[in-house]
């Protein structure tokens, strides 16, 4: 079977038109018509086109745009062209509306007049109602009323030096929290006062004893990177934070500085540790790395990679990622995996691991999952069927872009571009708003980015999130696929996906069976982006 994918060894993409016709038997006994309602002019209005007497014959249903993945372990791409039709005409019309500001306590006293007991009212309010306003109020007087009733402070939330604490009997502490879904929807909104943030959960130690390893403190940017122990990525799990003194809830307040900070504490760890692998003299023990002492440092790992008698590595790979944005539904649900002060996350992944069988018997070490393994591996199968390396194709292929809908009209899906990087709209987006961010250069990882490149993938990601927030998206997840260490067989190029969560299409079991549907055509989307930018 040819590879799955949307690319071709001529650098095109290849796509499937589904031009539907069909005929449907009708199995129905009976008729239960009724009653739907009445037009402004009283007419009934029945639900006779529900009740078919004979079978159903569609002749000519919507097209269908079906996308095979550029990569074909992410599942193909469905575009509605009727839906997309539409957005075609005015892409400026992809986006998000943003609701009017939120104050339950103004709607209820325009209902009950101004001298209603606010008190009693919260204090009886339900807990989905709570979590509602938690998440959206833009009334700073009720979300310092819901802190009070979610948490202790002392002395007082008028003026707190910290919050309440609780010590267990080995001696343990911990905070005062009363009702923690409430506790974290409320620590996720902007609108709360920044001192109350600050107190309940910027200050350092507040979420609880992770060492700070790691700071970046210049240029009005500050952020600390925190060490998980005991994570859910095994072997050292980092987040770089930006602290309390720059509270970054949002990237209309996030700078490129703020951006080169987050990313510089991830080269430096990564670095770090991958030149303490190969005995490589590191950086100075509590001192940060300027820009040129990265590079002098990654110049060394990268010489020392290329000998032959280098030492086994006993972590080969990057693990990056950020979850912008939070909120919970009424029913409290979680919509996603971060908050808003805006933090990533980032850990070195073994070459092999421990493996046992499950019945207490060790066997061979396994080796483990990164989510760039895959493009490896396909990448490999590729130039093994059509004697071509993707990436050259998948590049060209963008470049020469069509559109599929008609021949004219804007057909580039670039969205932001330099010497050493592409930001662009993937022909199949695996998220309604996806975009990705690749080098245009055969580089793997960032053990093989040079102080330009790091540069511009800087700047392109504070594009990416500044376009995809512009838009209305508040809540983006990004990953990274990278290569593992020194491993040259493959052109393998560093890239990075976008992938906003969107209200009405946040996931369901057309998602679960990688098919994703969309209602616009990736060159609009683009266009979308490059607009507001």
């Amino acid at each position: 079977m040819k590879l799955k994918t949307c690319v071709t060894p001529q650098g095109r993409f290849l796509y499937g038109v589904h031009r539907p016709s069909f005929r449907i038997e009708n199995f129905r006994e009976k008729d239960r018509i009724r009653l739907l309602g009445r037009d402004s002019s009283d007419e009934p209005i029945m639900n006779h086109a529900n009740f078919p007497e004979q079978a159903v014959d569609e002749p000519c249903a919507d097209v269908i745009y079906e996308i095979p993945n550029p990569f074909p372990f992410r599942g193909s791409t469905y575009i509605a062209s009727g839906w997309a039709d539409a957005k075609s005409a005015n892409p400026s019309a992809i986006r998000l509306t943003f609701e009017k500001p939120l104050s339950f306590s103004d709607n209820l006293k325009k209902g009950l007049g101004q001298d209603v007991d606010l008190d009693r009212v919260f204090s009886n309010l339900p807990q989905q109602v709570l979590l509602t306003i938690a998440a959206e109020s833009c009334d700073t007087d009720e979300l310092i009323r819901l802190a009070s009733m979610c948490c202790g402070f002392h002395p007082h939330i008028t003026e707190p030096d910290g919050l309440r604490y609780t010590r267990d009997p080995k001696g343990g502490t911990r905070a005062v929290i009363r009702n923690h879904s409430l506790f974290e929807a409320l620590v996720n909104n902007p609108h709360l006062p920044d001192h109350l943030k600050e107190t309940m959960v910027l200050r350092p130690g507040v979420q609880g004893g992770s060492e700070i390893v790691g700071e970046y403190d210049r240029d009005k940017t500050h952020v600390y990177e925190y060490l998980r122990r005991n994570s859910y990525i095994p072997w050292g799990h980092f987040a770089a934070n930006m602290a309390e003194d720059a509270v970054r809830y949002d990237m209309a307040s996030l700078s490129l500085s703020d951006m080169e900070g987050l990313r510089h504490l991830y080269y430096q760890r990564t670095y770090s540790r991958v030149a303490e692998m190969l005995g490589i003299s590191g950086p100075v023990p509590r001192k940060a790395m300027d820009v040129q002492e990265l590079e002098t440092l990654r110049l060394a790992i990268v010489e020392k990679l290329k000998e032959g008698n280098k030492p086994e590595l006993f972590y080969d790979a990057t693990l990056w990622g950020w979850n912008y944005g939070f909120n919970f539904t009424s029913g409290g649900y979680n919509l996603h995996g971060s908050h808003q002060q805006v933090h990533q996350q980032f850990a070195l992944i073994p070459k092999t691991t421990e493996g046992a069988s499950g019945f207490n018997c060790p066997e061979n070490a396994m080796e483990t999952y990164g989510c760039g393994d895959q493009v490896y591996a396909f990448i490999r199968s590729y130039r093994k069927e059509y004697k071509n390396h993707f990436f050259d194709d998948y590049i060209k292929a963008m470049e020469t872009n069509r559109r599929m809908d008609k021949t004219d009209g804007n057909a580039s899906l670039a969205v932001y571009k330099d010497e050493h990087v592409l930001l662009f709209v993937p022909k199949a987006q695996t998220s309604q708003w996806e975009l990705n961010l690749v080098t245009r250069e055969p580089l793997a990882n960032i053990l093989e980015t040079g102080t330009s490149v790091r540069q511009s993938l800087d700047q392109a990601m504070h594009h990416a999130m500044t376009a995809l927030t512009a838009l209305g998206a508040k809540m983006i997840s990004v990953i990274e696929f990278s290569g593992r260490f020194g491993v040259y067989d493959e052109k393998q190029h560093l890239l990075y996906s976008f992938l906003p969560k969107i209200p009405y299409s946040m996931g369901a079991f057309t998602e679960a069976q990688q098919r994703f549907i969309n209602g616009h055509y990736p060159e609009d989307f683009a266009q979308a982006c490059r607009d507001v930018l």
